[in-house]
């Protein structure tokens, strides 16, 4: 299956993203989000990181240009779904993304294939919100979509062969490592990465050491690229506490209960980077 039109439906953080790399390669895409405001702020945001990759010599005039015409926003859910692949990138909310499938699948053409971005939410519950279960996949990116280069596919029960290939292809076109998960809580990555976030939070909460020393401890001692907090506020505190939410909930087990001191930021609207204030302060 080649696909030349891509819907990516929620124009956050991950929607942009993964909308701003498909362009770049070459697909037309409708970015789609009820939110008029975000929609504009989206696409201009994604305007603005071609335009200052072609500065840097990382796109040519003919590829930039390029770019910026295969990128169409629209707010119409059944304009946007005129495509042959849509990519729900909504929050990680499993009624969110339920209801949203379902509309989807009135939506969209009979032989369009259905994905969702959940960075670990149960597969089979989304494909059950359809009449096109063999169609529905998970196909995980990660933040910045345009720069990291592995994507989680997650195949429900009914998903098929050709659904599986066909993104597992598109991933590769578009540059990245796609790796095979089971349709469990968290999927690889979130299972492992998350409960480490939160024990980080524990660790300051409980005064082990400040905020710097322990993503200091880790990028030196563990050798990470980013501290465990500062990922936490570049993800999102709320986002964060979603997810740790979802595997508590999903794999029964209170070893991944949220931290009450990230519960509290979350409450006070301190939510990271998006906010100016996280773990650490951004102005």
């Amino acid at each position: 299956m080649n696909f030349t039109t891509i819907a990516v439906l929620g124009a956050g953080a991950m929607g942009s993203g993964i909308a701003q790399l498909l362009a770049q390669y070459g697909f037309t895409v409708n970015l789609c989000d009820k939110n008029p405001q975000i929609l504009r702020e989206s696409a201009a945001n994604i305007r603005q990181r071609l335009d200052s990759q072609a500065q840097r010599g990382h796109l040519t005039e003919d590829q930039l240009n390029s770019a910026r015409s295969a990128l169409q926003t629209v707010q119409s859910l059944s304009e946007a779904c005129t495509a042959d692949l849509i990519i729900e990138a909504v929050p990680e909310q499993i009624e969110l993304k339920k209801n949203l499938f379902a509309e989807i699948d009135r939506a969209a053409p009979a032989n369009a294939f259905l994905a969702s971005n959940t960075s670990g939410l149960d597969i089979d519950q989304l494909a059950a919100a359809t009449e096109r279960a063999e169609r529905v996949i998970g196909m995980h990116f990660f933040n910045p979509p345009p720069r990291m280069p592995l994507v989680e596919i997650a195949r429900g029960k009914a998903t098929s062969d050709a659904t599986f290939d066909a993104v597992h292809t598109l991933a590769r076109q578009l540059g990245k490592t796609p790796i095979s998960v089971s349709n469990s809580p968290g999927f690889a990555v979130n299972r492992i990465l998350f409960p480490m976030i939160n024990e980080a939070i524990y660790a300051l909460a409980e005064g082990v050491a400040s905020a710097k020393d322990i993503d200091r401890a880790m990028c030196l001692g563990a050798d990470h690229p980013l501290g465990p907090l500062a990922l936490a506020d570049f993800v999102g505190l709320d986002i964060t506490l979603d997810i740790l939410d979802a595997l508590e909930r999903d794999l029964k087990s209170d070893k991944y209960r949220a931290c009450p001191l990230l519960r509290g930021k979350v409450a006070r609207g301190e939510l990271g980077r998006k906010t100016g204030r996280g773990f650490f302060s951004y102005s």
